[in-house]
Formats: structure tokens, sequence, C-alpha cells
């Protein structure tokens, strides 16, 4: 689907230029939230059909990052899913991580210094040459939260590589507009409320096979068994041979929502999406007088900036004292124009 037929399918008030605090949903998806609340409201269904909707979204989520769906993990937040990776680093193993890395790839390396495990942190634009061969994890953001930075992945990853260290990468300020290789590193979180426009409650990992064999599945369920409709009571332990054994219970609106908005993103594809995105966040920048970049998140101090767009009805957000401003499919030049004339004014 070319991206300028599909941009119908999406109903934003202009001005929106906050996808990365949460995205907004396609009709598609939107419609089928709207239908599974009616059914729930009645109970005219069972869950069963429900479940449907994560497997698409597995299956969609795998295409879009280029791995297989089975190494795909679903929970419902990045924390949550990094939580086993953590867990499973040794006493005395030293995690590098960067210096302003949002807390969900943070907190669950910190929480395990008690047991020895050391975090350091740096500089991103540092955290190549801080991986040695004392190093056993690398933790980083696709692109940081904060300002939009995209990571140098290739570069961090062949780093790691040389030093035998894992990877670990928090991709949800990257996934739905910026592609990667997914499959180079060892572990990939995405919350999907942001760039793959799902309700929040959805995220996916990719975890590599060689890495789940070092995991334990701690939070292991009903719906982490090789056949979940067959583990519902009773030993003995059964769990799925795959990703699969890390899933936890879906919340199931959240996925219903998800699938249909992650097969749209696969049909008209990322790199139109990110050629889309990158333009409109560089006339942004070119119009406040700043270089362009080669992010989807920028962020600007200008004076009274918070007040000037808020007057204008445009939603960005303020992230360590300056505006962060993103821009997504749905975005467009009149958004982009909005701004500008608010802060230029």
């Amino acid at each position: 689907m070319e991206l300028e037929q599909a941009q119908k399918l999406w109903q934003p008030e202009p001005g929106w230029l906050n996808t990365a605090t949460y995205g907004l949903p396609p009709d598609p998806a939107w419609a089928a939230v709207q239908d599974v609340l009616a059914d729930w409201r009645a109970g005219r269904v069972s869950f069963e059909g429900w479940a449907e909707s994560v497997g698409r979204s597995r299956a969609a989520f795998a295409g879009l990052i280029g791995v297989a769906a089975a190494d795909v993990a679903i929970g419902s937040t990045t924390s949550q899913l990094l939580a086993p990776v953590a867990a499973a680093l040794p006493p005395g193993a030293t995690v590098v991580v960067p210096e302003v890395e949002f807390t969900s790839n943070l907190f669950p390396w910190l929480v395990q210094q008690e047991r020895g495990v050391r975090v350091r942190t740096v500089p991103l634009a540092g955290l190549v040459d801080a991986i040695d061969a004392d190093t056993d994890l690398v933790a980083f953001s696709l692109v940081q939260s904060s300002d939009g930075t995209v990571a140098p992945y290739d570069t961090i990853v062949a780093a790691a590589r040389a030093h035998g260290t894992l990877v670990a990468v928090d991709a949800t300020q990257g996934c739905g507009w910026l592609p990667f290789d997914a499959g180079r590193a060892d572990a990939v979180v995405v919350s999907a409320y942001k760039w793959l426009m799902a309700p929040r409650g959805a995220a996916f990992a990719y975890l590599a096979p060689a890495l789940r064999e070092r995991l334990r599945p701690d939070a292991a369920g009903w719906y982490a068994g090789q056949d979940p409709h067959a583990s519902y009571y009773g030993p003995p332990l059964r769990l799925a041979d795959d990703a699969r054994r890390f899933d936890i219970s879906p919340a199931w609106f959240c996925y219903v929502g998800a699938a249909p908005a992650l097969e749209l993103l696969a049909e008209i594809g990322l790199p139109a999406v990110h050629e889309h995105d990158v333009a409109l966040a560089n006339r942004f920048l070119t119009g406040l007088g700043r270089p362009p970049g080669d992010s989807a998140i920028v962020t600007v101090a200008v004076p009274g900036a918070e007040e000037k767009l808020a007057r204008a009805g445009v939603r960005a957000a303020v992230r360590a004292g300056r505006v962060r401003a993103s821009f997504h499919l749905y975005t467009n030049t009149e958004d982009v124009d909005l701004a500008l004339e608010a802060l230029t004014s």
C-alpha cells in the first residue's frame, strides 16, 4: 500500500507531534478494539477468538524486524521482557549502559546489583570504546527517548561480538520507522504503543535461541505452555520449546488492536515510513535554522516553546528541558508548519 493512500486511515487532530509518547491507531485497529469491547460488554464470544490476534501480532512484528516468529515472545512492558535476561547474569557480571538510558532498559540491570552484577554507565558516544573483554552485556536504546539520537547499532554490535559480549536493545523508539537487523542482537525488546501504534499493554521481545538456553522463564504460566489450552491445570511442567515459553498471558484487547496496526505497517513498508518521518523531522529542524538529522525524534531549545506550542494546539513533549517533537506516517507538512509558525512568531 502506498503511504499516501494509507494516511487516510488515521484521524488525528492537527498538531500531533508526540508519537514518541504514544502512537495513534489506524482505523482498522480502532474498529477492532471497538468491536471487541462491544463483544466483551455483551458476553457474545469466548476469549479463544481474541487469542488469534496474538499470533497475527507476533508474526507481523517478526516480519518487521526480520526474525522468525518462533524467536519472539510477547508481554506487556519492556522491563518485564528484559527481566529474565537480567536475572540470568551471573554474579560479578558487568553490564555497560548509556548514562541517559531510559530506565526500562536500566533498572532491570541495576536491581541485580545486590547479586554482585556491576552496571557501568558511559556517554552514548563512548559506548563502543567502553565494551571490553570484561563486559558481559551491553544494553542500549536503538533510538534515545530523551533526544532522538540514533545509536550506531551495527558498530556497537560489532564491538560486542569482538569481545563475546551479549547485546540487549530497547527498540521502542525506533521500531516502526527505523529499519534494522534485529537478528544481529541477542535480545530486542519493543513496547508497541508508540511507533507500532498499538494499545498500551502489548510488547514484544526477540530472544535469540542461544540466549534462551541461558534463561529461566520465571513468569511462566498457562500461556507459556507447549499447548496453552492443555496447560490449565496440574503438573508436569510442559513449556513451549521456542520463545513462547517466555510469553505472559496476553492483555487480549491490546493485541486485538496491535494486529491490524502492525500488519498495516508491514504492508506500507518501513523504508517508506522512514523516508517520510525523517523528512518531516528535517523540515522542522530546517525551519528553525538547525541542521538536518537522521531521526524521526528531535529536540530543540526555544524560549517559551512549550507555551507557544500549546497556544497553537500543537502537542509535543518536554524532555530534559527541551521540546521533543516526533513525526510519524500520519503527520503531514501542515502539522510541521503549524509548529514552526508557533515557535517562530
